[in-house]
């Protein structure tokens, strides 16, 4: 696994796969946190048309720029066609967020030289690096 707080600090756009609507929920505290913090978020959510006042995209192949980072909150037995498709595209990195584990998912990006987090939350390891973005 690569050092999360390196692959965060050398990232400016998170394209957030699972991003809810609901405030309720991780999915969607976490990418408003760490918008607030300067980083640019693209949702892909196939069930709406905006979160955080930003275009949705229904699939990672809808995102028509090329993917800094793909951060996944999607259920672990999910994790592998997210990856699948993030490899396809030629992400710069994949992190899957806290409880979300899938090994094959871990093989493939490994394999493909992509950097890979799972099990850790972005917002928590922004925190503890200290970790802000330059918005603008």
């Amino acid at each position: 696994m690569s050092d999360p707080r390196e692959i965060l600090a050398g990232t400016s756009t998170i394209v957030v796969v699972g991003a809810s609507r609901d405030p309720g929920k991780s999915a969607h505290s976490v990418p408003l946190q760490m918008m607030r913090h300067g980083w640019r978020i693209i949702p892909v959510n196939p069930f709406v048309d905006q979160i955080f006042g930003v275009r949705a995209y229904p699939s990672l192949a809808d995102v028509p720029e090329p993917l800094d980072m793909v951060n996944v909150f999607r259920p672990s037995a999910d994790a592998l066609d997210v990856v699948k498709a993030a490899v396809e595209i030629g992400a710069r990195s994949i992190w899957l967020q806290q409880d979300i584990v899938n090994a094959e998912a871990r093989r493939l990006a490994e394999a493909a030289g992509i950097p890979y987090v799972e099990d850790r939350c972005l917002a928590v390891e922004r925190a503890l690096g200290r970790l802000s973005r330059v918005s603008g």
